[in-house]
């Protein structure tokens, strides 16, 4: 059975820390959970991504965004109901390692710490070309090394910074959306005063071609547009461990997982494809958010938007960091990584884990900068399924964790998947589906991206088969 990480509750001062090495600390307050419950959906995917998927499906990317949020309630729900029974800072990796073998928490485990340290790189450089855009005294590069130097400082300090921090970028990404959908609604209906939308009206959503201009198919071509915009659902299952109540803190992210993907995600983009025409240029040339706000004349709606960018990137550096560390951490605790990664500093903080991700993530930023369209591509595309892979893992461990929590704890099914098991295996077929269709995506690069993807998967696989055989080999020869 997958033990859970030692949790000890933060003292009211700095000056009675507890000692070196006591484990991770229950240092999230709830209004940290809440809100990176809330704001942990929005990624800036969202924002710089939807304007490809509105051009290739039309408004009928209502329906891929509709479906890949389907999809994410359902495996959330599994992963709700596994971690409200045993909260734990692997989350899925270490109910993978229980359900279904020590080899699947840790190649699971280990391919979504490589996911979050490519993610790094990613996000530094999109922070970074933001902010020399308002300062370019200081060199791309060099942004990019200031943002990554303060978030590992922050990650550094305490678990309770890390939340506050994440409060706080969460906290405007959701003011932000909220305040442009209200705002977009208004002039779809045809009730904002005094703004220029004489474009919007619901008649976009059929006027221009249609509801599925490039037809039926284009949906699914959608999905795997928008797929990988939602990774990030899962953090406040591994953020709950370090929590005052666990339990409730899972429980609550999962129960609202519904409303916040059919708010920010569904309102927003609904708002964008009846403000505007679909096929209008300004989408592709602008993005989709600075053109919607654009067509209300809106001034300066593009450093607007690119503040709320910079927010969302630094809130997905922020967890990123946070979320790669913790699940080191669990590989450590587990015998599946250095056993460093597990020593946690006076305040609870995984520094080794912390610190060995922040190097990946340098490494990788070294590789965005110097070899873009070879070494830094590869990463990219080879960690690109990994969301995936971590659904279908969630999937297989619910199907077995079911059965032996109802044998050993029932009490502790406070959160219960619907339809069990009719529903965990609809979702597994659809991840096989969507996996299966991707490579069939040769426009998108989504058979390069699955092919790598599994490529690294595989290597991960024989690593895992090969630790466990060493492990045994040692067992049998202690018991002999």
């Amino acid at each position: 059975m997958t033990s859970q990480p030692t949790l000890t509750k933060p003292e009211d001062g700095p000056e009675n820390p507890s000692s070196p090495g006591s484990g991770l600390q229950a240092g999230l307050k709830n209004r940290h959970l809440t809100m990176i419950a809330i704001g942990g959906v929005i990624g800036a995917g969202l924002f710089v991504g939807s304007s490809s998927g509105i051009a290739t499906a039309g408004p009928g990317i209502l329906l891929s965004y509709a479906l890949v949020g389907t999809l994410v309630v359902l495996v959330m729900r599994m992963l709700g109901e596994m971690s409200a029974a045993n909260p734990t800072s692997g989350s899925f990796s270490a109910h993978a390692d229980r359900a279904l073998g020590p080899w699947a928490g840790f190649s699971i485990g280990w391919l979504y710490w490589f996911f979050w340290v490519v993610v790094l790189a990613v996000e530094a450089t999109a922070g970074a070309k933001i902010l020399e855009g308002w300062i370019p005294a200081v060199p791309q590069w060099g942004w990019a090394l200031i943002v990554m130097v303060v978030l590992t400082a922050t990650n550094l300090a305490s678990v309770g910074s890390y939340g506050e921090f994440e409060f706080w970028f969460a906290g405007i990404k959701v003011v932000a959306i909220a305040a442009f959908i209200v705002v977009g609604g208004l002039a779809v209906f045809g009730v904002l005063p005094g703004v220029d939308s004489g474009q919007a009206g619901l008649g976009n959503l059929t006027e221009h071609g249609g509801f599925l201009p490039n037809g039926p198919g284009a949906v699914l071509t959608g999905v795997l547009l928008v797929v990988f915009s939602f990774m990030g659902s899962e953090i406040p299952t591994l953020a709950a461990g370090e929590s005052e109540d666990p339990q409730q803190a899972v429980t609550k992210a999962t129960n609202s997982i519904i409303w916040r993907i059919a708010v920010f995600y569904l309102g927003s983009i609904f708002v964008v494809v009846a403000l505007l025409p679909w096929d209008s240029q300004s989408i592709v040339d602008q993005g989709s958010y600075v053109a919607a706000l654009d067509s209300l004349g809106i001034p300066n709606a593009g450093q607007i938007m690119n503040f709320i960018v910079l927010t969302s990137v630094l809130s997905c550096l922020n967890s990123g960091l946070y979320t790669a560390s913790r699940m080191a951490f669990s590989l450590g605790e587990r015998g599946d990584a250095p056993r460093a990664f597990a020593r946690t500093t006076r305040r609870g903080v995984p520094q080794t884990a912390i610190l060995s991700s922040v190097v990946f993530g340098f490494v990788a930023v070294f590789f965005n900068y110097k070899f873009p369209d070879t070494v830094f591509l590869f990463l990219l595309n080879s960690s690109g399924a990994v969301a995936l892979f971590v659904w279908l893992a969630i999937c297989f461990s619910q199907l077995r964790l079911r059965k032996i929590i109802q044998a050993e704890t029932p009490e502790k099914l406070v959160v219960r998947m619907w339809l069990y098991p009719y529903l965990t295996w609809a979702a597994a077929a659809v991840i096989v589906f969507v996996l299966g269709y991707m490579l069939t995506d040769t426009e998108h690069d989504g058979r390069s991206t699955v092919l790598l993807s599994l490529l690294v998967a595989a290597l991960v696989l024989v690593v895992a088969f090969v630790k466990q055989r060493i492990t045994a080999r040692k067992a049998a020869a202690e018991e002999g």
